[in-house]
């Protein structure tokens, strides 16, 4: 597959990291194949997780073809560069045909980064998963690792106002163990995912910088002491998003009248 901006973008965005005095830590890399397909199952908290979570498989020298929604893919501008990245468009309302482009990515050896939960998590903590990522990983005979990045939510994500200043901030990477689905029991292969993620996210926050946990931050979970919250006032809160973009397609629908 033929990269043209993928590689001078790393390059740029390495640099406008230091720039901001951004700390990118990236631990467990070496979990990510050099060569050959493997599906990387990552947490989502924000709007760019998959900037840095790009940054698990760099060591390895690998590029990550991420499954995005396509109201970003189709936006002008930006979504023409995520187009040149060799992306994978993902239509939310029928996902059939992202996961048939996913199989081919991995079957053709590449590296595809999936977010299981679907949705942007506003209480920051491991949601529910989708059984789509074991069942891929299944069927293109592949490894499945979990990815967990953890800081990345504090620039840009639901609910809160872009923070892209120069002050200091740590984003953590940590790569897991590869897990091999077999798609015998997918319920019980999501399941071991889910527990695998939520280790590894209790870790990343154990060991976030304590000069920068300061107690009460919006960012950090409630039960770590944050005002982010509870995973049940989260879901709370999709489901009230979910009513209103209801509300506003059904007042779309009657103007067209």
């Amino acid at each position: 597959m033929l990269d043209i901006t993928y590689p001078p973008v790393i390059v740029a965005a390495k640099v406008l990291f230091k720039a901001m005095r951004q700390r990118v830590v990236v631990t467990g890399s070496e979990s990510i194949p050099r060569k050959g397909g493997a599906l990387l199952a990552i947490n989502h908290t924000g709007y760019i997780d998959f900037i840095y979570a790009g940054a698990g498989a760099e060591p390895q020298k690998r590029l990550v073809r991420f499954m995005i929604k396509k109201e970003m893919m189709d936006k002008p501008g930006v979504g023409h560069l995520l187009r040149s990245f060799h992306h994978i468009r993902v239509d939310r309302s029928s996902g059939v045909q992202s996961m048939k482009d996913a199989l081919a990515y991995l079957q053709a050896g590449e590296v595809v980064g999936i977010y299981p939960e679907a949705t942007i998590s506003r209480s920051f903590e491991i949601k529910e998963l989708k059984s789509g990522a074991a069942r891929i990983a299944a069927d293109a005979g592949v490894p499945l690792i979990p990815v967990i990045v953890w800081g990345a939510h504090r620039l840009m994500t639901k609910d809160h106002e872009k923070d892209f200043s120069r002050s200091p901030k740590t984003i953590l990477v940590k790569v897991g163990e590869p897990m091999y689905p077999t798609g015998e029991d997918v319920a019980a292969e999501t399941a071991e995912l889910r527990a695998a993620m939520q280790q590894m996210l209790d870790e990343a926050i154990a060991e976030y910088p304590e000069d920068e946990k300061k107690p009460g931050s919006w960012w950090i979970p409630a039960r770590f002491g944050g005002s982010a919250p509870t995973p049940e006032e989260a879901d709370e809160l999709d489901k009230a998003e979910l009513r209103a973009r209801a509300a506003k397609r059904a007042a779309k629908r009657e103007q067209g009248k």
